[in-house]
């Protein structure tokens, strides 16, 4: 019986780009964290490619990407990695975006129902919940919109900040 090997070339890429966590790339390659954390302390592989992939992201989500001529061969492979990190990148905050646009018709249809709803001492503790699930939601949905069109950034250009950081603190808490 052959075992497969892992696709070591895409593992780099995803690796380098640092827009997953180690997990993720495991996960994803079907391999061990472990193994490529190995692999890349033996190869060397850095994973200094984000700042590179959020400004490409930024790029994408902005649809004014600047496109350069490349000639050698190791900034055209460190640009075809952040290309393709920040087109994954790019697409989770658009799906995020369309999902909040559906969460926020979802809250608003609970606040117009919440409004014509007559209180009285019988419903007062139902409506009660409802009111507070209902705020709680549309303030998650505004959070997270704000985060999605990057509103709350100072230089609002900040897209992914951190985002292997982040992906490798959350995938410890799975």
């Amino acid at each position: 019986m052959t075992t497969k090997q892992p696709d070591w070339e895409a593992i780099e890429r995803a690796y380098r780009a640092g827009s997953l966590s180690l997990r993720g790339i495991a996960e994803k390659y079907d391999t061990n964290e472990a193994t490529i954390r190995s692999r890349a302390k033996k190869n060397g592989w850095q994973r200094d490619l984000t700042d590179q992939v959020r400004t490409a992201t930024k790029e994408k989500l902005s649809r004014n990407p600047s496109r350069t001529d490349v000639t050698q061969r190791e900034v055209r492979d460190d640009a075809q990695i952040v290309d393709e990190a920040s087109d994954e990148a790019a697409s989770v905050v658009l799906a995020h975006r369309a999902d909040l646009g559906q969460w926020r018709e979802i809250s608003n249809k609970l606040r117009a129902a919440l409004s014509d709803i007559e209180i009285d001492e019988d419903n007062l503790g139902d409506f009660s919940r409802a009111l507070n699930a209902g705020v709680d939601a549309q303030l998650k949905v505004i959070k997270g919109e704000r985060q999605a069109y990057n509103l709350d950034t100072e230089e609002g250009d900040k897209t992914v900040s951190g985002l292997s950081d982040l992906m490798d603190e959350l995938s410890k808490e799975a």
